[in-house]
């Protein structure tokens, strides 16, 4: 594990079971050259996802990227990942480093620049902001924010920020426009017919 912001940047991409076979998905991924992978199934036993992300551990090794856990700070410690994604109903940001010290990434979800605020205060080394534009993947996220919100939140924090939610290879350009520091996919990779040419789509933009 290495908490190193300097890794946070380009293409962030999230699993989704739904979609994609996790593993075959993210080897898929991380050939095309994603520079972050984040386990996430809201579905799966503590035991299941242990399983896939020590997978995953071997393949971020083995392609130099970053494995970010979603929510489960147990999980991340267990499969020995780069970082955990916190979201606001989440661990508060404090007690999860509490937990995992200083050598651990802790990224936050924010929609807001009063959250972002606090996020940075609490201690998150980077911020997942949106929903960017609509989507589908996650039923529960609000309204989209848009990439304006990007610039209004890289103007008050100093932490690396990525744009997520409903990105796609035709609006992607308006969010790094918007001073994003990387791009977070989920079905734009694991929705398409060819995730790895997809990924590679992603890379000449960012």
């Amino acid at each position: 594990m290495a908490r190193n912001k300097a890794d946070l940047r380009g293409l962030y991409v999230i699993t989704e079971p739904g979609l994609y076979d996790p593993i075959e998905g993210a080897r898929l991924a991380l050939e095309g050259g994603a520079h972050i992978l984040q386990l996430r199934d809201k579905n799966a036993t503590t035991r299941r996802l242990i399983e896939v992300g020590s997978a995953l551990r071997t393949l971020t090794r083995t392609y130099n990227a970053l494995l970010i856990v979603n929510d489960r700070v147990d999980v991340a410690l267990a499969v020995q990942a780069d970082g955990v994604h916190l979201g606001q109903d989440d661990m508060p940001i404090a007690l999860a480093r509490r937990i995992v010290g200083e050598r651990m990434l802790i990224g936050a979800s924010t929609e807001t620049v009063p959250e972002a605020r606090q996020a940075e205060q609490e201690g998150a080394d980077y911020l997942g902001v949106g929903p960017m534009f609509a989507t589908a993947t996650k039923p529960d996220a609000g309204a989209p924010v848009g990439p304006q919100r990007v610039r209004e939140i890289k103007a008050v924090v100093s932490l690396p920020v990525f744009g997520i939610g409903g990105i796609t290879l035709e609006n992607a350009s308006e969010v790094l426009s918007a001073g994003a520091d990387g791009i977070c996919v989920i079905s734009a990779v694991f929705g398409a017919p060819d995730p790895l040419e997809a990924t590679r789509q992603f890379l000449r933009l960012v």
